[in-house]
């Protein structure tokens, strides 16, 4: 149960760090970002299409551009993983109990 949930976790920190390399290097494409971030081009190809699915980039001839969405989903980050560290931290089994 928690291994599947890691794995989404990792997939998930993928996501945001391809979000957060085409924020910096847009426009973009497959196989420079796969370079840049030392990902393999599938890993890159399938994380940049759940972003476009999900509104947070766009496919351009010129390469992969963020949205205005991103932004909003950035500026959020922060406090979103805190909300789930939270939750995450009061899972955990106390002391003596």
């Amino acid at each position: 149960m928690l291994q599947k949930m890691k794995d989404e976790i990792e997939l998930l920190s993928r996501h945001v760090l391809v979000i957060r390399a085409v924020m910096e290097h847009q426009p973009i494409g497959i196989m420079k970002l796969s370079e840049l971030l030392d990902l393999p081009f599938h890993r890159i190809r399938y994380s940049l299409r759940v972003l476009e699915q999900l509104g947070y980039i766009r496919a351009t001839p010129a390469g992969a551009m963020v949205t205005p969405q991103t932004e909003d989903l950035l500026r959020h980050l922060d406090d979103n993983l805190d909300d789930l560290i939270c939750l995450l931290e009061s899972m955990k089994l106390k002391p003596g109990k």
